[in-house]
């Protein structure tokens, strides 16, 4: 004999987990996000007049740590830096010059293995004292401020070494009207190979040679000779 269908239907039912798992699992997921977001990035303050006019005193900036783990910094990155010569402070720069490559400075502007580059986002350019040739190594990187005039950088202490860069900037975010992604501008393409022009040479003055000295007697006109 057949048994008569049940009439009733499976109901859905909701699995009760205690509260403190669930507060536990929050905490954890909160914890792993906050540790992957401060290996991968720091945030940074903009002090100093040394990039205006793209970025002033105040502003907040997040720089990717993880920007340069597989890949080099290029030309027109802004990075934030370690000091070359006190590794306490930091200094937010812009990327110029890369390795190997032959940097020339010339009445302010940047010229990279011969090649001019143009740069836009510069409002004044340096007419002073900032003049020079560098030839960048290996693992060195020439990096300027964009407020050529009034910036500590590459003109004075000359090209930095990579490990001295902490990382990309990456997102302005704060005071709120300035939030942005930074910018990277392009370039026209510079030669890899080139060949730096000869030093200038530097005249040295001839040394000083005395006369040979003379058997004839000087006149002297009270000698009474």
């Amino acid at each position: 004999m057949l048994e008569p269908e049940s009439t009733e239907t499976s109901r859905p039912h909701l699995n009760r987990r205690p509260l403190w798992r669930d507060f536990g699992e929050i905490v954890l997921l909160i914890a792993i996000i906050y540790t992957f977001v401060n290996l991968t990035t720091a945030r940074a303050v903009v002090e100093g007049s040394s990039m205006r006019p793209n970025f002033e005193t105040g502003q907040l900036v997040i720089v990717n740590r993880f920007a340069y783990f597989f890949d080099n910094p290029q030309r027109g990155d802004v990075i934030v830096l370690h000091n070359p010569r006190n590794g306490k402070e930091d200094f937010i720069k812009r990327v110029v010059g890369l390795p190997g490559e032959y940097v020339q400075i010339l009445e302010g502007r940047v010229y990279v293995n011969g090649v001019l580059l143009d740069e836009p986002y510069i409002e004044r350019f340096c007419t002073s004292s900032c003049d020079g040739t560098w030839q960048i190594g290996e693992d060195e990187y020439f990096v300027l401020g964009d407020n050529r005039p009034s910036s500590h950088d590459s003109h004075s202490f000359g090209p930095i070494k990579r490990s001295l860069i902490v990382g990309q900037a990456w997102v302005r975010y704060w005071p709120l009207p300035d939030v942005a992604i930074i910018d990277h501008p392009n370039y026209a393409p510079v030669p890899k190979d080139f060949t730096p022009p000869p030093p200038t040479p530097t005249r040295t003055p001839a040394p000083y040679t005395p006369p040979p000295p003379t058997d004839e007697r000087e006149f002297d006109p009270f000698s009474g000779i």
